[in-house]
């Protein structure tokens, strides 16, 4: 295939990440150049319009010479693209292409683009300091804390994540603190990194965990903010969590009872892990947490960073592109969290058993929305309307499981028929209370039925 070919070819495919139509060389054309240099690189086909149509351009003597000029005044750093012209049925396009700028980001007049499919997007702040550090393999968390000490660490928690290290065997350190920092990075020109303030710092720096368990919109029925070192805020949030989620419990046979939470817990703790780990911490929003009757969300401020797509983390074979690396490593390292790049795919490996459960991941918001949310069924499905096990969960908490425990109450009684309330209780090892209630929704379905004496009677089924 011939240069022409290829250039037709190119045409008939239309524009794309790499490839944009302009029917004259402007102010767009060098935008697009930049762009280009600062994603994958990329050509720019000067005399074709948009819908793919060949316009062709005059071009004289000194066009591309002065084109050149243009584009390498306009950029900083400047960028020299190829430049060829092609003559197509009679008519002159000329084909620019730039490869990807090593050192990021270029910018013209002082603007900052990146390529997001087929159009350019002007970088903010945040996204131009994101990809100057990413091109530079460095990372925000791996620069010092100017105005810190070391005497702004722990030394208590230093030494428990040494031990943890080390019990986790990934990796060997020396049980001397200073030592340990300096051999993982986290000390530089004798100041405690970002990273070591975020993991070790005496007094925590004001990154929030906002968690709530909301009864609707605007009802929040408990409510709390989390403020401490990581490892730290990660088991804060987790047994906050586990209050709030409801369960419900189910017998297989043997003689315990099973727990169902709403929820596969890994998933909820590898969703958080994610949002501590991979948040953009130069942002000054909460991670935020919010436990409604029928999904819960967790929100990361920072959005998808490397040039990571929402379709690619769809996919189990997406490359990570980290942000917080030394917290990564740290993370890593007690295992937390498994080989970077991964935690998405653990979410929907433990998913699979629960079907109730759909998982979603949105882009809002300058950062990124995590959401579990139950499935809506019938009156005796997983989330039976008022007797779901979600909504349960406002009330009982970890004993709030109202649809499943309801229904092994139903079993019980169904195998023991004659049993009393006292029998239940002790059998499933649930509160009075919540079996009294239990019963009494039974017997409004009259689904159960009370025999005998107050005293010495018992429930028994209602067969159809």
């Amino acid at each position: 295939m011939n240069g022409t070919d290829k250039i037709l070819e190119m045409i008939q495919q239309g524009e794309s990440l790499t490839v944009e139509f302009n029917s004259t060389f402007d102010r767009e054309t060098i935008e697009t150049l930049v762009v280009f240099a600062n994603t994958l690189g990329g050509t720019v086909l000067v005399g074709v319009a948009d819908d793919g149509a060949v316009r062709g351009v005059t071009v004289g003597k000194e066009t591309l010479n002065d084109w050149l000029g243009q584009v390498k005044s306009a950029t900083s750093p400047s960028i020299i693209p190829d430049i060829l012209p092609f003559d197509l049925a009679g008519k002159t396009v000329v084909i620019l292409r730039v490869h990807e700028y090593p050192v990021k980001p270029i910018n013209t007049k002082g603007k900052y683009f990146r390529r997001v499919s087929s159009s350019n997007h002007q970088l903010g702040l945040s996204e131009i300091t994101n990809l100057y550090m990413q091109s530079l393999q460095l990372s925000w968390d791996s620069y010092p804390a100017a105005q810190e000490s070391l005497d702004a660490l722990s030394i208590d928690k230093i030494d428990t994540f040494i031990a943890t290290v080390n019990e986790c065997g990934r990796f060997t350190l020396d049980n001397s603190p200073l030592s340990a920092l300096e051999k993982l990075k986290l000390i530089k020109d004798n100041r405690p990194t970002w990273a070591a303030m975020l993991l070790f710092a005496e007094k925590p720096l004001r990154h929030h965990i906002h968690i709530g368990r909301f009864k609707t919109p605007t009802l929040i029925i408990d409510d709390r903010q989390i403020t401490d070192t990581l490892f730290e805020a990660v088991e804060q949030a987790m047994l906050f969590i586990v209050s709030h989620v409801s369960v419900s419990f189910h017998f297989d046979g043997g003689l315990q009872r099973k727990e169902r939470f709403a929820y596969p817990l890994p998933a909820l703790r590898e969703a958080l892990l994610n949002a501590v780990v991979h948040r953009d911490y130069a942002n000054a929003s909460d991670i935020q947490v919010k436990i409604h009757d029928d999904r819960l969300t967790i929100f990361s401020p920072g959005n998808l960073y490397g040039g990571l797509t929402l379709a690619e983390l769809a996919t189990d074979h997406y490359q990570s592109q980290t942000r917080n690396k030394l917290l990564a490593e740290a993370f890593y390292l007690t295992k937390n969290i498994e080989k970077y790049g991964s935690g998405l795919i653990r979410i929907r490996k433990e998913l699979k058993i629960y079907p109730d459960v759909s998982f979603t991941l949105e882009e809002t918001s300058g950062g990124v929305l995590a959401t579990f949310a139950q499935a809506t069924q019938g009156p005796e499905g997983v989330n039976g309307g008022v007797s779901g096990g979600v909504s349960g969960g406002v009330s009982g908490g970890v004993n709030g499981g109202v649809s499943g425990g309801v229904n092994d109450v139903l079993q019980f009684v169904r195998e023991n028929p004659g049993v009393n309330s006292a029998a239940i209780k002790e059998r499933l090892n649930i509160p009075q209370r919540t079996i009294e209630r239990w019963l009494k929704h039974l017997r409004a379905e009259n689904r159960i039925v009370f025999k005998g004496p107050p005293k010495t009677g018992g429930y028994y089924c209602v067969e159809g």
